[in-house]
């Protein structure tokens, strides 16, 4: 890596995943344009998020990040944002009240459009094209021009950015949040689950505490915190011409911040130490995440952390662990262990998914429900082992009644999955098995935090 620090310096490394622009100037003018855009977020939130962060790398909160695989620019809606937020809040309260715990609520959202690929090309119909790589690169149609990389669509994902970030503002500091709308989160399609039950039970604990502050004098309109919320953007940080246009120097401490969301994080596919994701990343001040699959090392890993975090600073740098449920104890104990012995500060977050993926007899690529859940339990029960801070689960969910991922409390099966397969790229958990899985995880830090014992979960044969 340079000495010396540019947004642009990235351009001197090697780099993988970059789309094959065919035209070089209509790229340049696309990033020029960019550049002189307002930001989507700002410095000040970032600090904020990292400082929250820090609470979550000492077990004194949690962190749930969490929205689709891709954003799509078909499906930007009101209705999905605020659905999506609806089943986010859910899961939050869930983890917040019976957790006890406060919750860092950060979205995979606002920004959430390219995708790494492990092909440049796929076969379609017997035709070979370049793979899709995410809305702001090409589009998902299965013909030779619509997979041809078009910059302009990096202005369509700016606009579609800030329409969303406009409405979560809204719905995160408006009232839509305020707790005592707990029973109004639910969504219609919810109702009957089995999940309503337990949410309801929680939602009427909530309002008999809430009525009885409100009679001891305690007003949530006198309270700010009981009626919005801080909420957060993140996306993968994939398209580095798009992020570099996106960085500015910020006024107050003449830092550079990536502007496109509060949280960034580097990918299994490009998180080799001297390439250009690093590169890119090492400078930015923003809360940084970094993938760390089955085929990190320990001393590869230490080496990317003192390039990402050389100041050892609290809440930079969160490690998203996607190992697969059965391989959780072949690699999380070895780097806890590195990590803890050096003394670094980091935030251990589970990723439950990408490890998980399986194709189904129908064909359909889906992830079972039952090993999400055994990824998480083997997460917490390595850091229970190790003494250390399970600090936060990264989920791909939805707030629509899509089936994508089997089982669950309603036992979906590979039969179901063609019924409402909606996903551009890897399934989703839908609304109601995130909330499932969010009451499971709550007793999961519940135990943590009670320091109660907890057995091992065996992985399978």
């Amino acid at each position: 890596m340079s000495k010396r620090w540019t947004p642009d310096s990235w351009r001197s490394n090697p780099i993988q995943q970059v789309p094959a622009y065919p035209d070089a100037a209509a790229l340049r003018a696309v990033e020029e344009q960019l550049a002189g855009f307002p930001p989507l977020v700002f410095a000040g939130e970032a600090r904020k998020l990292k400082r929250a962060l820090a609470k979550a790398a000492t077990g004194e909160a949690f962190l749930l990040q969490g929205g689709d695989c891709a954003e799509s620019f078909a499906e930007h809606s009101a209705d999905n944002i605020r659905d999506f937020f609806r089943v986010f809040l859910q899961m939050a309260v869930v983890l917040t009240f019976a957790g006890s715990c406060p919750v860092v609520k950060l979205g995979r959202i606002a920004g959430q459009f390219a995708k790494p690929r492990s092909s440049p090309t796929e076969v379609m119909d017997g035709l070979e094209l370049p793979s899709y790589r995410g809305d702001i690169v090409n589009d998902l149609a299965a013909t030779d021009e619509a997979r041809q990389p078009d910059p302009r669509r990096q202005l369509e994902a700016y606009r579609q950015s800030a329409a969303t970030l406009n409405l979560l503002r809204a719905f995160a500091t408006g009232g839509y949040a305020n707790l005592e709308n707990v029973h109004r989160w639910m969504l219609g399609f919810v109702a009957d689950s089995p999940q309503s039950s337990r949410y309801r039970e929680l939602a009427n604990r909530i309002s008999e505490a809430l009525d009885f502050m409100r009679a001891i004098g305690i007003d949530p309109e006198m309270h700010p915190e009981m009626r919005i919320t801080d909420f957060y953007t993140s996306h993968e940080a994939l398209l580095l011409g798009y992020e570099q246009a996106m960085t500015r120097v910020d006024s107050t401490s003449g830092d550079w911040y990536a502007t496109s969301g509060h949280f960034l994080w580097i990918g299994d596919r490009t998180r080799q130490p001297d390439h250009a994701h690093i590169e890119y990343a090492r400078g930015i001040k923003n809360p940084i995440g970094l993938k760390c699959g089955p085929s990190i090392s320990s001393d590869g890993l230490l080496r990317l952390i003192d390039a990402l975090n050389p100041e050892n600073e609290p809440g930079r740098l969160t490690l998203i662990c996607r190992f697969g449920a059965d391989k959780v104890f072949d690699h999380l104990p070895a780097l806890v262990r590195a990590v803890t012995q050096e003394g670094r500060s980091v935030v251990w977050s589970c990723d439950p998914m990408h490890g998980n993926t399986v194709k189904a007899a129908s064909g359909y690529k889906t992830r079972p429900f039952d090993l999400i859940l055994r990824e998480v339990q083997n997460f917490f029960s390595v850091h229970q082992a190790e003494g250390t801070h399970a600090g936060g689960l990264h989920l791909e969910m939805t707030g629509k009644n899509v089936t994508e991922c089997t089982g669950g409390a309603r036992a979906l099966t590979d039969a179901d999955l063609h019924d409402r397969y909606h996903t551009y790229c890897d399934p989703r958990l839908n609304a109601e098995q995130a909330l499932e899985l969010a009451f499971l995880t709550a007793e999961l830090i519940k135990r943590e935090r009670q320091g109660h014992e907890r057995p091992r979960i065996a992985a399978a044969e």
